[in-house]
């Protein structure tokens, strides 16, 4: 476990240079805005081991799969964002030495990520020659409020000694991803130009042909006064770059701000790519850095004003669920219904920064309650775009009558994922999307996404579960066989709990809305039916037959749901017998021991009683959460939050506090040594989701809040944010009592402790615990 950065409740500071943690603090301390990402490489030359990333949502390319054998219906791709040009170069050299940390003589190196304002900042001192120390800080930061731009300002300063300072600011278009199946470049260059002050590169992707135009132009400041210099130019192939010497002396401190477009042809017709990249450096140089600054931190203020979470009495707790709030805002911001959320985000090559159900399931809750509700909409309506290839994914596999199978991981609607017992058998994430119509259904009250979208995805779901159900004449039960349940560590087995449950539930879920439809909005209703070309009496009465004869596995002696037919069959361990030194087992243990063992990698039965709690009572909850924790091994990023919510609806708080730390600090603390790869982005939301549903105990009931607070006993108290439909609050629990503050001019009806009260417009009240 790595423990490098020192806690403050605002930022995140790395005190002296870690090369053997370079990798790890590029991913912690990586910027973005929703539309642009940065890893923390360093904008000087850099000689060491690095990942250099820089990333564009929604720019992608179908590096082809590679596998040792082929099946039928495996995807001919898996879907990438790509490392995209380098913007951020500024290569540094003093009297003809170039400045590199990996060889540099290092006299002190502190880098802070600045959760509040949204800006990275790095500051160090290195010896150039004896008795010779320059300063070198640099803060960057990628605007929230233009996100097509990210500006620089980088100092140089000579402590004690005169000389000349050489600098290359530049563009590199000549990039590659580590993670290439092929180790293929995925970029080809369109044109470029590069005059004195400024350089454009205009790249395209292979295959997918997205345009990219990365534009630059800087100013310098020599002791806060403008300096010009007359640069030379660079221009060859995939780079451009001018280069300029100023002479110093003692004291002398030179300051280069560079300001920086992206554009892509997502957003900007091809043939115009070079003109508009020009005006927007214009128009970026025109504002200057301290207006693009100003801009940007109001932005991140109002960011924080809808989705802070405040706890006093413990810092490491306070910073982590803030990095938490802080990533995930920078990762997805809802305004483009074409984007999603990968589950690194912009902070690594790994998983492709493609879509999975951990949108649905995770992060699709955070934004509801602390967003606009167009934000989660446009979620949704990412799904619905792709229900047509859903259905193409299904036919691949032998489904028919627009059955929808929606990908495991994707970028267009099309699955992209080629490992077996994921592509094909972890179809709970069908359940996923289904529950999320649900979920964002409930807390918006926005009815008319049922009529016009949500329905027929609900449609396309219910048929594949429908078709994947094979009935069994030996138990006269429908059962769903060869699947792989949210628990990865167990492959191809039959009729898990969870995938089971969500099949019935969505088959239910989808009848009762075609009745609610076709009597609200019978127009649309009958549309809907044509479309799909839907026999409600013959469909949904064989619907309704499979709810009724669904096999679940169940312990009668010990009263528990069965994670899948045969799971007693296991010697049964705890987790915590598992030697140290072989944790975690994924980088010990060999798959088929794996595969053999008890161990739980993330929430399975668990998971579901955690989605359809309002089914089971408490002591169900208790039994199964006792009888399966022990046995998990927490080594999914997804696991410890959903734990640490059902942990605290079953009252115990101490272990709802301890899986919330991990889920917390997970990749603060790196607890499963991989966060060189990248954040864990998606599993961001359930740590927030820990406080606001676990310890907050917030649940939608008939239309109303209810919140069922627990404190951990550390805590002084905590605060949260959100929003119900058009109410925000704020909510915060102390050890004697809770206090509701409505901040904003409706009513809010809230349930608290099973007591209902009406808090009106800007009023705030108390209730003692």
């Amino acid at each position: 476990m790595n423990s490098c950065y020192k806690k403050d409740e605002w930022l995140i500071i790395e005190e002296g240079f870690h090369p053997e943690l370079n990798r790890e603090s590029e991913s912690i301390f990586s910027i973005g805005n929703g539309y642009m990402g940065q890893r923390a490489n360093f904008e000087e030359h850099y000689s060491g081991d690095s990942l250099q990333g820089s990333y564009i949502a929604g720019v992608y390319y179908p590096d082809k799969t590679r596998v040792g054998w082929w099946k039928n219906g495996y995807p001919e791709y898996f879907a990438k964002v790509l490392n995209a040009p380098n913007w951020i170069g500024i290569d540094v050299s003093v009297n003809g030495k170039t400045v590199d940390l990996a060889t540099a003589r290092i006299i002190s190196f502190s880098r802070i990520l600045n959760m509040r304002e949204g800006y990275l900042e790095r500051s160090f001192r290195i010896l150039i020659a004896e008795n010779k120390t320059i300063e070198i800080n640099s803060r960057r930061f990628l605007s929230m409020a233009e996100p097509d731009l990210g500006i620089i300002k980088y100092s140089v300063k000579s402590a004690n000694f005169a000389g000349t300072i050489d600098f290359t600011v530049y563009i590199d278009a000549d990039v590659r991803n580590e993670d290439a199946n092929y180790g293929k470049k995925f970029w080809k260059e369109v044109r470029r130009e590069v005059t004195t002050g400024t350089g454009i590169i205009i790249t395209r992707t292979m295959k997918t042909d997205f345009h990219v135009a990365t534009g630059m132009c800087y100013e310098l400041h020599g002791n806060k006064k403008p300096l010009h210099v007359k640069p030379s130019v660079t221009d060859r192939e995939k780079f451009v770059a001018n280069t300029f010497s100023v002479k110093t002396k003692p004291g002398d401190e030179l300051t280069i701000v560079k300001y920086v477009s992206v554009l892509s042809s997502l957003n900007n017709p091809k043939d115009v790519l070079m003109t508009d990249v020009k005006k927007r450096l214009k128009d970026a140089s025109s504002k200057g850095y301290a207006k693009l600054f100003s801009e940007h931190k109001s932005e991140w203020g109002e960011i924080w004003d809808a989705s802070d979470v405040v706890i006093e009495g413990d810092i490491a707790a306070q910073q982590a669920i803030r990095f938490n709030i802080f990533q995930l805002n920078q990762t997805y911001t809802g305004k483009d219904e074409r984007l999603n959320i990968g589950p690194k985000g912009f902070t690594g090559e790994k998983y492709g920064g493609s879509t999975y159900w951990d949108t649905e399931a995770f992060a699709l809750p955070f934004f509801l309650k602390t967003a606009d509700q167009k934000v989660a909409r446009n979620l949704l309506l990412y799904r619905y775009k792709h229900l047509g290839e859903s259905i193409k994914n299904a036919e691949k596999l032998g489904f028919k009558n627009g059955a929808a199978l929606y990908p495991m991981v994707t970028m267009n609607g099309e699955e992209c994922h080629n490992e077996w017992e994921i592509t094909f058998e972890e179809i709970h994430r069908n359940g996923a999307i289904a529950y999320a119509i649900y979920n964002y259904n409930r807390h918006t009250g926005d009815n008319g996404y049922m009529a016009d979208y949500g329905l027929e995805v609900l449609i396309g779901i219910s048929r594949f579960w429908s078709q994947r159900a094979t009935w069994s004449e030996e138990k006269k039960k429908y059962m769903i066989l060869g699947v792989t349940g949210p628990n990865e560590y167990e492959n191809n087995v039959n009729n898990n709990w969870y995938t089971n449950t969500m099949a019935v539930w969505t088959l239910s879920y989808t009848i009762s809305n075609l009745l609610l439809v076709s009597k609200e909005t019978p127009g649309k209703y009958e549309k809907i039916i044509r479309k799909t070309d839907f026999d409600f009496t013959e469909e949904t009465g064989y619907w309704q037959k499979v709810i009724d004869k669904m096999h679940m596995p169940y312990d009668d002696k010990r009263k528990v749901f069965l994670q899948q037919d045969g799971f007693l069959d296991k010697e049964l361990l705890p987790a915590e017998k598992i030697p140290p030194e072989e944790r975690p087992i994924n980088q010990h243990w060999s798959w088929d021991r794996i595969l053999r063992s008890c161990y739980i990698k993330q929430a399975d039965v668990l998971h579901g009683l955690y989605v359809l709690e309002d089914k089971y009572d408490i002591k169900t909850v208790k039994r199964n959460f006792d009888f399966y924790e022990p046995m998990t091994v927490h080594e999914s990023s997804l696991s410890a939050c959903i734990h640490s919510i059902v942990a605290s609806r079953i009252g115990n708080i101490r272990k709802a506090y301890e899986l919330y730390l991990r889920t917390a600090r997970l990749d603060l603390d790196d607890y499963n040594n991989e966060v060189g790869d990248g954040l864990h982005i998606t599993s961001m939301a359930g740590t927030w989701l820990a406080i606001v549903e676990g310890f907050g105990g917030m649940r939608i009931l008939d239309s109303k809040v209810r919140v069922n607070p627990l404190i951990p006993e550390k805590w002084t108290s905590y605060s949260f944010q959100a929003r119900f439909r058009s109410v925000r609050f704020e909510v915060k629990v102390t050890h004697t009592g809770v206090i509701i503050k409505n901040k904003s001019d409706r009513t809010l009806k809230m349930i608290v402790f099973d007591k209902e009260y009406q808090i009106h417009g800007s009023e705030e009240k108390q209730i003692e615990l």
